[in-house]
């Protein structure tokens, strides 16, 4: 699976289960929990989708905002496993 392919997923998962606003335009650097877009227990959601849709256990300690607060810093960590 490729980079693109795992970036598309996880927008479309952050912004239409998450934020709940499938039209919002979720930029690559944006902090979604720094920002207020998502709070910090949604980061478990987020560990949930990753390993169901491509097989990659992120660890709790990982689940942090300073290591997942963006969708470069997700995508990143699911592509380092992958």
């Amino acid at each position: 699976m490729d980079e693109q392919t795992v970036r598309a997923a996880l927008r479309g998962f952050i912004t239409t289960d998450l934020i709940r606003d499938a039209a919002y335009p979720l930029r690559n650097d944006e902090g979604i929990i720094t920002g207020g877009l998502i709070d910090s227990f949604s980061l478990a959601q987020i560990g949930v989708f990753v390993e169901d849709s491509f097989g990659v256990y992120i660890p709790d300690p990982d689940l942090t905002v300073d290591k997942m607060n963006t969708l470069d810093q997700i995508v990143a960590r699911v592509m380092r496993d992958l």
